[in-house]
């Protein structure tokens, strides 16, 4: 790899502009509600949602954030929802892998938005997918009233948190709450359909109705904290196990806890003693494009994931508009499955775009897939797609019938699934290599990520003739200058909803990373998932053949 190349520059300095972006906007968001609200909550005795999470886990540098760019640019009129009022991290206590959850009260008192119920449920299904204990740092308002119906009432609203508590008990999930500041209504039962519950003295309240509600509803006068302080539901109610005298003492008391846990079945995926690339990870910065459909070599990308730059490529000379190849991340045995945005030529001499999905790449990725079921190897997906070939020719060839193979088989995979946007994702090409649709572990993006039904100048192009059809319907016509204004706009707009903060303020991919944080994501995620044996064996159901 020519590393003084002048395109290898560009590239560089592109990708690191959009990787300094991306940390100036997280910055942003670690704040919460502001520097002001920071040092309310100090002012009260107690940590932040951060520094909770921070003093909690062994080791918070390797730890991963789950949404924390959830809710970005959302709820301006609201005066915005950061990181969606939560914070999710998967990390280590005590040794112990596991997924927190800690309300931040500095943003709107830790009330819930839509998107905060959204970033709850979805770290309860990632502790459920991989019977990963979850611990719950309590200190929210409750529902944001404002927007209630649209958190309240559905099946994917705020009620399913209390279904999962139960859910995750039966299934002997570990589940330890901390109540570390307000708890009330509904939200109460979050903390308390837990294993165990602790509750930090004089700043820690539960109750199903704080004093004013009581005052109104049945006319008693009362305080919160005799209401439902700690001493209350300490001694006298019993619906605490442990009272705290202060943040750390709760955060003591749960590394204790966690300490004492016993050991669990594994899945008995392979792993090794990892080996660093051999190949310069910092290159990955100036061998992508930033042209969405510039070609490159996808397998210079994954020399410099996996472990000692080794991969051995299944039906190397065939399909070659995908890769499919066994190779380790931090010792972690698994099979990639990526795209090859290069144009390359086939056995027969034809010519293949690169980012496209073939008739022939869909058969090769279905039994690679079915391979690694066998064989119980994680599936790491690294997407860079434009969609499936069209025209007569694929068409009479069964592209539709084949992408169908790819898909079933990515859906009814049972090993783990860990997806990476390097690039492109568009169309039914995110669905064949397993977007969030098809239940991957876990799901990031680059900065570099894409993810719309199809790119943006062909979309504003047909979003155009869309919009001249009705100017002629209502009799109108477009001159030049309005069209040029109309275009841009439409690809404004567009490319806006495209980018991967769009997608993950809507929580589509967990988080954007810098490309050197893949392997860490991957081996972490791998090793949560290795807490969940596989139940069931691998079943396609019905293929066309």
């Amino acid at each position: 790899m020519a590393t003084n190349d002048l395109e290898f520059n560009k590239y560089e300095d592109k990708n690191k502009l959009k990787l300094a972006e991306l940390r100036r906007t997280l910055a942003r968001i670690y704040l919460g509600g502001g520097e002001k609200r920071i040092q309310k909550q100090h002012d009260q005795g107690k940590l932040t949602a951060r520094e909770r999470i921070k003093y909690l886990l062994d080791d918070d540098d390797t730890s991963l954030e789950i949404g924390a760019l959830a809710g970005y640019e959302m709820y301006k009129e609201y005066g915005g929802c950061p990181a969606a009022g939560v914070v999710v991290k998967v990390g280590h206590v005590s040794g112990k892998q596991c997924i927190v959850v800690a309300n931040d009260a500095t943003v709107k008192a830790g009330a819930w938005f839509p998107i905060t119920g959204k970033k709850n449920l979805r770290a309860q299904e990632i502790a459920m997918e991989n019977n990963l204990p979850i611990i719950y740092l309590v200190d929210s308002a409750g529902v944001f009233l404002p927007l209630q119906e649209e958190i309240f009432p559905d099946k994917e609203h705020f009620g399913r948190i209390f279904r999962n508590n139960a859910k995750m008990s039966s299934k002997g999930i570990i589940q330890i709450a901390a109540i570390m500041g307000s708890c009330v209504a509904g939200g109460a039962y979050l903390p308390i359909m837990s294993d165990e519950a602790m509750i930090v003295d004089k700043t820690g309240t539960i109750f199903l109705a704080g004093s004013y509600l009581v005052k109104a509803a049945i006319g008693e006068d009362i305080d919160n904290e005799t209401l439902g302080g700690g001493v209350t539901h300490s001694e006298i109610s019993g619906v605490t196990d442990y009272l705290c005298a202060d943040d750390y003492d709760a955060l003591d008391r749960i590394k204790y806890l966690m300490d004492k846990i016993g050991d669990f079945d594994k899945a008995g995926y392979n792993r090794v003693k990892p080996k660093k690339p051999a190949k310069d990870p910092n290159e990955l910065y100036g061998i992508l494009p930033m042209a969405r459909n510039k070609p490159y070599d996808m397998k210079e990308l994954i020399a410099r994931l996996v472990d000692d730059s080794e991969f051995e490529e299944y039906k190397e000379r065939y399909g070659k508009s995908i890769i499919t190849a066994y190779a380790r991340i931090d010792g972690w045995s698994v099979g990639i499955i990526a795209n090859q945005r290069n144009i390359v030529k086939t056995k027969k001499g034809e010519v293949q775009f690169g980012g496209v999905i073939y008739s022939d790449s869909a058969d090769k990725a279905t039994r690679f897939i079915m391979n690694c079921n066998q064989k119980k190897i994680p599936l790491v997906f690294l997407q860079d797609v434009t969609g499936f070939m069209v025209g007569s020719r694929s068409e009479h060839g069964g592209i539709i019938k084949d992408g169908a193979k790819m898909v079933n088989a990515v859906a009814n995979s049972v090993v783990p699934k860990f997806t990476v946007v390097v690039g492109n994702s568009y169309g039914a090409g995110n669905y064949a290599m397993c977007g969030k649709a098809y239940d991957p572990r876990l799901i990031v993006g680059w900065p570099s990520a894409e993810i719309a039904v199809m790119g943006g100048a062909q979309a504003s192009k047909v979003l155009l003739q869309i919009e001249e059809s009705r100017y002629k319907a209502d009799g109108k016509e477009l001159d030049e200058e309005k069209r040029k204004e109309l275009l841009a706009s439409i690809q404004k707009k567009y490319e806006d909803h495209t980018s991967p903060y769009y997608a993950a303020s809507q929580l589509w991919i967990d988080a954007i990373i810098d490309p050197l944080e893949t392997r860490n994501w991957i081996s972490r995620g791998i090793e949560m998932s290795n807490h969940a044996p596989i139940t069931e064996p691998f079943n396609a159901g019905v293929i066309q053949t």
